[in-house]
């Protein structure tokens, strides 16, 4: 019975680490492929402004795509780890520190659903109009368009996150999208 809780919790806790190794992986840009710059490449100039316009709409539609798939990556990987806590909750043979140990998990995570969407909503009334969020044991990590970034823009972000959690000001970063 013991040996089966102590499985039980080691697998509630690895499918844990794995979503948080996932979304780091996806924040320090190993998902994304990116053009490299190589010495004597050409670069094509455009005299048109609509060609120039059309580029920068295409740039701007990657951002919102990379944005749209991050924040459904996030739910997947949260309803993942709900789901792992949902199923020893209804193992009939789980013990009963198993099954706190679950709710204490499940409760976790929807403390950091709520607070990601309360800083999402709080951001986009402060003029960002596209923001993703994630939050983890060591800091809060927020996603922000290129083209949305201004110069107090940084700052900005911070005093929300630090409004709605008491996270110091070094452990939040933001990724330009």
């Amino acid at each position: 019975m013991k040996n089966q809780k102590k499985y039980v919790i080691a697998a509630a806790l690895i499918l844990a680490l794995g979503a948080a190794v996932f979304i780091n992986w996806r924040f320090s840009n190993g998902g994304v492929k990116t053009a490299s710059k190589e010495l004597g490449a050409a670069t094509y100039v455009s005299r048109d402004a609509k060609a120039t316009a059309d580029e920068a709409e295409t740039k701007k539609a990657s951002a919102e795509e990379k944005l749209a798939l991050m924040r459904t990556e996030r739910a997947q990987a949260q309803d993942k780890a709900l789901d792992s806590a949902k199923n020893i909750l209804s193992l009939s043979d789980s013990s009963d520190d198993a099954k706190a140990e679950a709710v204490r998990q499940a409760s976790v995570i929807e403390r950091r659903i709520i607070s990601q969407s309360n800083i999402e909503n709080i951001l986009a009334a402060k003029g960002f109009t596209d923001v993703l969020c994630f939050l983890s044991d060591s800091g809060c990590t927020i996603g922000v368009k290129k083209s949305e970034i201004e110069k107090d823009s940084p700052l900005i972000i911070k005093d929300v996150v630090m409004s709605q959690l008491d996270i110091a000001f070094n452990n939040i970063v933001i990724v330009q999208v």
